[in-house]
């Protein structure tokens, strides 16, 4: 999984490719936190985890990363080192949508110079299967 930081009129976009839906996702969460800090701490902070769940693929990223930024503003904390399991609503006879259960790391916002970053947007959002495994392309409102 990897992600690159692409920069975006007044906002800035993380592009990210993974072997899995899972990965990608992760690969997203985890260019967020490198949009908001130049370097990410390696230790510290404990995890936690959430779940998140949506009517479609691109809503649950949406909403994923948008609980990310609310659990930074709540906790005080950066989310990174991000892990996502992706359920499809196909493919366990379950209910109607897309489910998401994650953890993050969350460092101490104290301990590290962070950049504040707004809110996530559709604008220009992609997150699509490719030969290769995911892609996805998400901006951020800065």
């Amino acid at each position: 999984m990897s992600f690159e930081l692409r920069d975006h009129t007044a906002d800035v976009a993380v592009e990210a490719s993974g072997e899995s839906l899972d990965a990608v996702v992760a690969a997203v969460a985890d260019g967020m936190a490198a949009a908001m800090c130049d370097e990410v701490p390696t230790e510290g902070g404990d995890r936690f985890e959430l779940t998140v769940a949506a009517e479609s693929r691109e809503a649950l990223l949406f909403d994923y990363l948008d609980e990310l930024i609310y659990e930074r503003d709540v906790r005080v904390v950066l989310p990174v080192d991000n892990e996502a399991a992706v359920s499809d609503p196909s493919s366990d006879g379950g209910p109607d949508e897309w489910v998401l259960s994650g953890s993050a790391r969350g460092v101490p916002l104290e301990r590290v110079e962070a950049r504040d970053l707004k809110a996530v947007t559709y604008s220009d959002m992609d997150l699509s299967e490719t030969a290769d495994g995911w892609h996805a392309y998400v901006v951020f409102d800065v």
